[in-house]
Order: structure tokens, then sequence, then C-alpha cells
């Protein structure tokens, strides 16, 4: 347990996990057929999970180019109608391989907007790796091709996720349990 800024934090997935799952999951995109690979991460809260991942992807021979992605929800109050694009890639995407990588996959609708957008372009292939996976929040039939953990219904905070913008910093993945 941790208290970070009079908040107690307990860890679901610590550093050196997301280590080892980063590594065997860089491995297994390795394994696949890949031309011309670029990788999109899809920011916010993934930027630290694409690091890592790509650092992998690096060790284990893969030389990928990178572009961010920054995509938004919008609707009323808390019901996603849509996703809308903030900040679009500079790269073209056509007869690549694309690696979408995003922090966590729960309802499904930002990534199959995402998957659905780089097809459009002419991408040749397009997969998806998550740090996690909430599936009993799915609302489509989406799925990921690459998934660090499959994650409870928690609201997680760390390695980029935030709450009100604090948090991202944690080297691991936890669950704000109330006052320290």
């Amino acid at each position: 347990m941790h208290v970070i800024r009079g908040k107690t934090i307990e860890p679901l997935f610590t550093a050196e996990m997301i280590a080892k799952r980063n590594d065997e999951m860089a491995a297994q995109i390795a394994s696949g057929p890949i031309k011309d690979l670029l990788v999109i991460s899809i920011l916010k809260g993934s930027f630290i999970f694409a690091a890592d991942l790509i650092r992998s992807l690096h060790h284990v021979g893969l030389a990928p180019e990178v572009e961010f992605i920054t995509l938004s929800s919008y609707g009323t109050g808390t019901v996603s109608k849509g996703v809308r694009i903030i900040k679009d890639i500079d790269s073209e995407v056509k007869d690549r391989d694309i690696l979408l990588i995003d922090d966590i996959l729960e309802s499904g609708r930002t990534l199959q907007f995402a998957k659905d957008l780089m097809f459009e372009r002419g991408a040749r292939h397009v997969s998806i790796a998550v740090l996690l996976d909430k599936h009993d929040k799915r609302t489509t039939s989406m799925e990921a091709d690459y998934v660090g953990f499959r994650c409870p219904d928690h609201f997680v905070v760390g390695y980029g996720m935030d709450v009100a913008y604090a948090f991202r910093e944690l080297p691991f993945v936890g669950v704000v349990t109330g006052d320290a």
C-alpha cells in the first residue's frame, strides 16, 4: 500500500509485472509478419505504456516509426455518443502495418473508431495492444490482439493513467482505496 498526495493506493499490477509483460508482448508482436510498422499511441493515458512497449519492441529487433493521436469520446454526461479526433497523426498509413497502443480497452468504441479510421486510410493490417482489458465493460465486439492484463472493474491510476491529472507518474497500476 502506498500513500501519495494524501490518498491510499493499493497496487494492482507492479512495475516488475508490467515490465515483464511488456517484454512478452513485444516478443509476440515481433513473431508476426510485419511490413513497415507504424506504432500509434492513443493519448493521453497510454504514453508511459507506449514508451515502454516501444523500447521492448526495439529490444526484440523491431524499428517502428512512432506517431500519436488524441481522440475524445463525446456525448451528454457520462454516456458516450461517438468519438472525435482532437489531434491527428501526420504519417501516411497506406499499405502499412499499424499497431495501435492504448492504456485500457473498456467499451471498445474509441479503439474501434481508431482501427476503422486506419483501414479507411488504407492500412494493410491494424492490430491493437492494450495494457489493461476491462472485458466486463465492453459494449462492442472489439478485442485487443495483445493484452497486458485483464483488469477487474476498478478505477485505476498510475503508469500514465490519472484521476484529475494526478498519479500518472506512478510506476505501477493501482486503485485509490481512500484517504490516508
